[in-house]
């Protein structure tokens, strides 16, 4: 079954992942986008899995990417491959935490910061293995007010099984107590021992 991905217009990482959802369940897909680095990050993650691909130029901004070879599979012995229902339930249990401090993500430009952030949660949104736990401080509190252009994201990742935790003492600082719309507030002995007890700490 040959599956055709519009990815035209769409920032990073929205290619790749409408390109992975599509590799996992279809023979042949062919994801369409309007530039060079979209084309190399759908290129490395059909190589990545095991796909066959092939660029094709379209005009001055369309490439079409043809990734072929098949879905993935579960290759174990005796396994069959998960069920959607198993694949969703997968996602739950993992024991690494993710420590967001601040509303932006790195230094050097505020704006792009801000764009990056919001990227990096939409994509562990989508990852085959969600956090076990998130704990906004600092600025990070910020997110998880009303009016974030991340709380649909944050609500689907507790509705999930994520638990989010809320620096309260930030929230205070930061007078938006209030407007807190996803998590649960909480205190920094609760914060230091969820991280201290991580097998792995990921910190954007």
């Amino acid at each position: 079954m040959k599956k055709t991905i519009d990815a035209r217009g769409l920032s990073c990482p929205q290619p790749v992942i409408l390109a992975k959802q599509a590799i996992e369940e279809n023979e042949r897909v062919v994801v369409i986008v309007d530039n060079v680095g979209a084309v190399e990050n759908v290129r490395r993650l059909g190589s990545t899995m095991g796909r066959e691909v092939t660029i094709d130029k379209k005009g001055e901004e369309t490439f079409h990417i043809h990734l072929s070879g098949g879905p993935a599979t579960n290759d174990s012995p005796g396994k069959t491959p998960d069920t959607p229902a198993e694949k969703q339930s997968n996602r739950h249990g993992s024991s690494y935490v993710v420590a967001i401090p601040s509303d932006t993500m790195g230094s050097g430009n505020d704006e792009l910061g801000a764009i990056l952030i919001k990227s990096f949660i939409h994509t562990l949104l989508q990852l085959e293995r969600l956090p076990g736990k998130i704990i906004f401080y600092n600025t990070g509190v910020k997110l998880t007010a009303e009016g974030s252009d991340v709380i649909d994201d944050l609500k689907q990742m507790e509705e999930l099984g994520v638990t989010i935790l809320v620096c309260g003492t930030c929230t205070n600082f930061f007078e938006i107590t209030d407007r807190v719309a996803t998590g649960t507030i909480s205190n920094m002995f609760e914060i230091a021992e969820t991280m201290s007890q991580a097998e792995r700490l990921v910190t954007p």
